[in-house]
């Protein structure tokens, strides 16, 4: 069993970003949820990072992921009458 906790560098590479891109991510609130390990050393989660990435997932380039109305109610995709 590998490691539960990826420093950062394991971690950006685990999610195909650059390090400082995470570094930026993790500074605006906007990255996966972290770990400080200590005064000057940050962890991330595996299971964090997965689910980071699964909240991304999106089904085409205008989908924002937020829920609509009609998405919200099932009705996406169908006529309404």
């Amino acid at each position: 069993m590998g490691p539960r906790i990826l420093r950062q560098k394991d971690a950006a590479e685990y999610i195909a970003l650059k390090e400082s891109t995470l570094e930026k991510l993790r500074c605006s609130g906007g990255g996966p949820r972290f770990v400080k390990l200590g005064a000057r050393a940050i962890g991330y989660d595996i299971a964090d990072l997965d689910l980071w990435i699964e909240e991304r997932k999106r089904g085409s380039t205008s989908d924002t992921g937020r829920a609509t109305p009609l998405r919200a109610a099932g009705l996406r995709g169908r006529r309404q009458t």
